[in-house]
């Protein structure tokens, strides 16, 4: 019953290697932008918008706030399943975080694409 809600019928497997496959690409995003801020001290909006002009890097921001969103998930899912033996707390903690990460992810798509 457990992994049926996780991860829809599947085996741990597949929520494991989402939670890895999303570490390496926000680690990727997160060095990437370390890396051009460090490269670009004085950086104006303008280099700013042109970054994020291109179709690449919206591409990758848009891989890296789906793979938080992922990650986060599955990270929130597995401790209020570990911590939080109430159903009613845990069914109203899955529900708050599912639906902010889904608020912030729209949010984040919005700002991303300019829609």
């Amino acid at each position: 019953m457990v992994t049926t809600v996780t991860s829809y019928g599947r085996s741990g497997l597949s929520d494991w290697l989402v939670q890895r496959v999303s570490a390496v690409i926000l680690a990727a995003y997160s060095i990437f932008m370390v890396v051009y801020l460090l490269l670009n001290p004085e950086i104006v909006f303008a280099q700013w918008q042109a970054l994020f002009d291109n179709t690449g890097m919206r591409i990758f921001s848009l891989m890296a706030l789906l793979s938080l969103g992922a990650h986060c998930w599955i990270g929130l899912w597995s401790i209020s399943t570990d911590y939080l033996k109430h159903f009613a707390l845990r069914f109203a903690f899955q529900m708050v975080v599912g639906l902010l990460m889904f608020i912030y992810t729209i949010w984040g798509v919005q700002l991303l694409w300019g829609l």
